[in-house]
């Protein structure tokens, strides 16, 4: 008589993370196919191009392959990763904020001044919310519409609009005081 093997062992996500956490070299890897296509779905969606969904995904990816040790349980597997990719495409919006005012190429005279207040602005948005300083970059700066602002955020529109407003009233506060 035949003997055949029963059917392939399917590990569950948190399986899989443990288990590269204890040292196999191949878990995160079938982890990391299982979700690849959903995260990198909402990577896509929350970029400007496929190439900035990539590098959120390699920097994603990265970051939980590295923190996997920290993984608290609390959540499921999936979910994590998804806050994972999330919290990556804010890091790289946050990132895109100009570092320093761009050059009038006929501007004569010193320009401490505006260098001085770009400073000042800039530590004011680095003291917002995170949430409420996505929204005041996405509209305010970067000048995309509000629904624009919503779908690369994955909120919904009345949310960027009190998210702005809230961002828009503490800036305000932080600047004058």
């Amino acid at each position: 008589m035949l003997s055949f093997p029963g059917p392939a062992l399917v590990r569950s996500d948190a399986d899989l993370l443990a288990a590269h956490v204890a040292g196999d070299r191949y878990a995160f890897e079938e982890l990391f196919h299982r979700h690849h296509r959903r995260l990198y779905r909402l990577a896509r969606r929350r970029t400007l191009s496929a190439e900035d969904a990539a590098d959120v995904m390699q920097d994603a990816m990265l970051a939980a392959h590295r923190g996997a040790p920290s993984f608290r349980h609390d959540a499921a597997v999936g979910s994590w990763l998804h806050r994972i990719v999330l919290n990556t495409c804010v890091d790289r919006l946050r990132r895109a904020l100009p570092t320093a005012p761009l050059e009038d190429e006929h501007a004569v005279g010193d320009r401490t001044a505006e260098v001085d207040t770009a400073l000042v602005v800039r530590r004011a948005l680095m003291r917002l919310p995170t949430e409420q300083r996505a929204a005041v970059l996405t509209v305010d700066m970067h000048g995309y519409s509000v629904a624009d602002a919503a779908a690369l955020l994955g909120i919904a529109e009345g949310t960027v609009k009190s998210r702005c407003a809230r961002g828009r009233a503490r800036l305000t506060g932080l600047l004058s005081g």
